[in-house]
C-alpha cells in the first residue's frame, strides 16, 4: 500500500505529517530524515538551547509515542538517495524503497561551507542541525575567545548568545554592515550599536587568510589577509546556505534555486509537493518568484501541502514574516521590503522599542519591528487585508493600527 512519504523532519516535514492527520487523511505516512533524532525545533538552536541547560527533549516537537498514536512512520538515519518518479517510489541510502501517492520534499537548506585553510581543524562548528550545537557546546567550556565568520542572523544570534555566556567575541564580516540582506542601513546600525554595547567587536571588510592550527590539530586563531591575528579556541561559521534542491534535480523536476512549485506547493510533477526553504513560489505581496527561509513559510507551506493532499481546496497566500532573538532584542520582520521608496518611524530607538513601517509609494510593504509585538502583529493584518496607513496614523502612538483592518 502505498501512501505519503516526506523527505524531511524539519518543521516542514513534521507540520506536513501532523497536518495530515488534523485534516483527516487516513493513509499511510512515512517521514524520512538523515538525522537520527526525532524531529525537533531549530530556532532555539543558536539561542535559549545554548544558554539554558534544559535538555534537548524540550525541542521535540512530539515524543515517539505521538508518532505511534497516529500512525506516522519515522525513519531516522536514512536518507533518501534518489526519486523514481516513472514508478513513484523514493529510494533509500541502505537500498529499501519506498512507495508513493504523493511525495512532499522538505529537504530545507544545506550549509554553506568554509572554504580555506583550517576550516577542517578541531574547533570550526557550523549550527544548523542538533549534531553541530552538542559539537559547539563540547568547545564552549573550554573557549575563552570565539571568531564568528558571517554577518547574518545566525552569526549574530550565536554572537549574542556567546557574549551573554562571557566569551570574548569577533564576529567578521566581508561586507560593510551586518544584515546587509534582511534589513535596511538603519537598522543593521541600530542592531550593529547593541552588539557593541555587549563588548562584541565587529569587523567589516574583513578577508580570512586561513584558521590557524595549536599542532596538534585544534583551533588556535584565525588570520585575516591583512596579517591580523584573532586567538581563538572556537571558530563559528555563519555563512548562509543553498537550496537542498539535488534529489529534485536529479528527478528532473523544474528547479532554479529551489523547488518551482504553485499556489497549492505543487512542483511541476503533479504528485511531488515541496515545502519550506527548499520551495520556490511566486509571493503575491511582492509580486515575484521568491524563496523564503523562514519557519512561517515552511509550516504555513506544509499546511496546505496536507489539505490538498486530503482533498481539500487550499493555496498558500500568507504574508511573509521573520524574527530573530539578539539579548534583549526581539526583532520582528513582515512583509518584504525590497523596492521600498520611504518608511515611517513609530516609537523611539533611545528606548528600544520602535518600529519602521516601509512603503512603496503609497503602499505598505513591510514593517520591522523592535521590542513592539503589537505593530507587528498589526503589520500581519495590514499587509495581508492590503491596507496602508497614513503617516500621522503610525507616528501617532496611541492610534490603535487594528482598527483599519474589519473583523
Amino acid at each position: 500500500m502505498s501512501g505519503v512519504v516526506i523527505v524531511g523532519g524539519g518543521h516542514a516535514g513534521y507540520q506536513c505529517a501532523d497536518s495530515l492527520r488534523r485534516s483527516g487523511y487516513d493513509g499511510e505516512i512515512t517521514l524520512v530524515d538523515g538525522e537520527g533524532h526525532l524531529p525537533y525545533q531549530r530556532p532555539p538552536l543558536s539561542k535559549s538551547h545554548l544558554l539554558n541547560d534544559t535538555g534537548e527533549e524540550v525541542l521535540l516537537f512530539r515524543t515517539q509515542s505521538y508518532y505511534d498514536d497516529h500512525n506516522i512512520g519515522l525513519k531516522l538515519g536514512h536518507r533518501v538517495t534518489a526519486i523514481h518518479r516513472a514508478d513513484k517510489q523514493v529510494e533509500l541510502d541502505r537500498g529499501e524503497t519506498l512507495s508513493y501517492d504523493k511525495l512532499v520534499l522538505a529537504t530545507g537548506a544545506k550549509l554553506r561551507q568554509l572554504d580555506l585553510p583550517g576550516s577542517n581543524l578541531n574547533g570550526v562548528g557550523y549550527i544548523k542541525s542538533l549534531d553541530d550545537i552538542r559539537y559547539i557546546q563540547s568547545h564552549l567550556s573550554q573557549t575563552e575567545e570565539t571568531v564568528i565568520i558571517g554577518g547574518g542572523f545566525i552569526a549574530l544570534e550565536f554572537a549574542a548568545t556567546a557574549a551573554k555566556l562571557g566569551k570574548k567575541v569577533t564576529v567578521l564580516v566581508r561586507g560593510q554592515r551586518i544584515l546587509a540582506n534582511a534589513v535596511t542601513p538603519e537598522l543593521s546600525q541600530y542592531m550593529l550599536d547593541i552588539h557593541h554595547q555587549h563588548g562584541v567587536d565587529i569587523r567589516f571588510g574583513a578577508e580570512v587568510d586561513h584558521i590557524a592550527d595549536d599542532g596538534s590539530g585544534n583551533v588556535e586563531a584565525v588570520r585575516l589577509k591583512d596579517g591580523t591575528l584573532l586567538p581563538a579556541q572556537l571558530v563559528l561559521a555563519g555563512i548562509g546556505v543553498t537550496a537542498d534542491t539535488e534529489l529534485a534535480v536529479a528527478a528532473k523536476l523544474l528547479c532554479h534555486d529551489g523547488v518551482v512549485v504553485d499556489a497549492q506547493c505543487r512542483s511541476n510533477d503533479p504528485d511531488i509537493f515541496a515545502a519550506g526553504d527548499s520551495a520556490r513560489y511566486d509571493n503575491p505581496f511582492t509580486g515575484t518568484e521568491i524563496r523564503l527561509e523562514s519557519v512561517q513559510n515552511a509550516v504555513d507551506q506544509a499546511k496546505v501541502i496536507a489539505q490538498v493532499i486530503a482533498g481539500q481546496d487550499a493555496e498558500y497566500h500568507s504574508v511573509p514574516w521573520f524574527w530573530s532573538d539578539q539579548y534583549d532584542i526581539k526583532l520582528q520582520m513582515v512583509g518584504v521590503h525590497d523596492g521600498y521608496t520611504h518608511f515611517y518611524q513609530r516609537g523611539s530607538q533611545e528606548d528600544d522599542k520602535f518600529s519602521l513601517f516601509f512603503f512603496r509609494d503609497e503602499k505598505l510593504i513591510a514593517i520591522h519591528t523592535v521590542n513592539r509585538p503589537a505593530d507587528h502583529m498589526a503589520g500581519r493584518k495590514l499587509i495581508t487585508a492590503g491596507v496602508s496607513p497614513t503617516q500621522a496614523q503610525i507616528e501617532d502612538a496611541d492610534f490603535k493600527l487594528n482598527s483599519l483592518v474589519k473583523k
